[in-house]
């Protein structure tokens, strides 16, 4: 398949630079596969295309507070974008400007912090050693949300603390937001279970690179970055008797996907963790996953490229035409699309 056949035309006034107002007001669009019909509807009113005996399943990362400003001992304002820890204390990041931080090169932060910059990594990336082990719990103090590229702030707004979170994001890792999972509120979590609709929950950290765009002139050609995941034996177990039970496996968002895709095998889900390489894209077929909730994606992106594999590039390309036309809200705080 030709990367050209995931550009489609998005007028920059559609790429969402604030979350709706409340979690759950957000539009949905509902793309039905079997007929190919769209309809139009409130995040809010998800239920009403879920029954008893669905299961969804919820990536329940937690964005780290990943972008941090020093300055070099020597002078020159520095940026550090955490991206991997490596071990206690060292972790993988980009720093600007890059050039002119020279490998051994001392950055202190506020409080005094002081962070090494090492070697020069693969795909400009370096090595950051910090002055102590306990980085996840000193970002809460001095880190800044990393919002995705496309997303402009003047300056920091304190709102997106709180709303490029999930509600039940609970294991920190990530550097951006599963953002499927934006729209879901506490009550509306609990509507849908006393509606008979279960959770299984998963952990996939999701990396920078899920803003990296396929380069490549075909979708074979391109890879995608590892990233940490884990899939616990309850959450399998659940997942299996879902499926023997009749009911649908709901994947929220393309790391649920993902995750799923990687751990099915032989008709079970398999419990594990480690990093999963999975490249989804036209012709693919899914096994692991019955419906599919996500947002609307970039041109050109391999989360694009799983969309399309899950509901056929024809019927993908006409509902993203018709959300344009519908002025629905674009990438990771605009509005999502329910694929069943």
């Amino acid at each position: 398949m030709k990367t050209s056949e995931l550009d489609y035309e998005l007028p920059e006034a559609l790429i969402a630079q604030a979350p709706s107002p409340e979690r759950g007001a957000s539009r949905l669009l509902v793309v039905d596969r079997a007929t190919g019909e769209l309809c139009t509807d409130v995040y809010a009113n998800v239920g009403r295309y879920l029954k008893a005996g669905d299961c969804l399943v919820l990536n329940d990362t937690r964005v780290i507070r990943a972008r941090l400003h020093g300055q070099k001992i020597t002078g020159g304002k520095v940026e550090i974008f955490l991206l991997h820890e490596d071990g206690p204390g060292v972790w993988t990041a980009l720093v600007r400007p890059s050039a002119k931080v020279k490998p051994g090169s001392l950055v202190r932060l506020a409080g005094g912090i002081e962070v090494r910059v090492a070697e020069v990594l693969p795909e400009g990336r370096r090595r950051v050693v910090f002055d102590r082990p306990d980085v996840l719990e000193l970002l809460e103090s001095i880190g800044e949300i990393p919002l995705p590229p496309y997303i402009h702030r003047d300056g920091a707004d304190p709102s997106d603390l709180r709303r490029y979170q999930t509600v039940y994001a609970a294991q920190p890792g990530a550097v951006a937001a599963p953002t499927a999972g934006l729209h879901l509120t506490e009550a509306l979590l609990q509507a849908l279970t006393e509606q008979g609709v279960q959770q299984a929950r998963l952990t996939l950290h999701v990396g920078y690179g899920t803003f990296k765009p396929i380069s490549v002139e075909t979708l074979e050609a391109h890879q995608v970055d590892g990233e940490d995941f884990e899939l616990s034996e309850a959450a399998a177990e659940r997942l299996d008797a879902t499926r023997a039970a009749g009911g649908r496996v709901i994947a929220v968002g393309t790391t649920s996907t993902r995750v799923l895709e990687s751990q099915y095998r032989d008709g079970r889900y398999r419990a594990g963790k480690g990093a999963t390489h999975a490249y989804i894209y036209p012709p693919y077929t899914f096994q692991a996953v019955d419906v599919l909730q996500t947002n609307f994606h970039l041109p050109r992106s391999s989360l694009l490229a799983l969309v399309c594999a899950f509901a056929g590039h024809e019927l993908v390309m006409k509902a993203y035409r018709h959300a344009v036309q519908e002025r629905f809200r674009f990438y990771s705080y605009g509005d999502a699309m329910l694929i069943l």
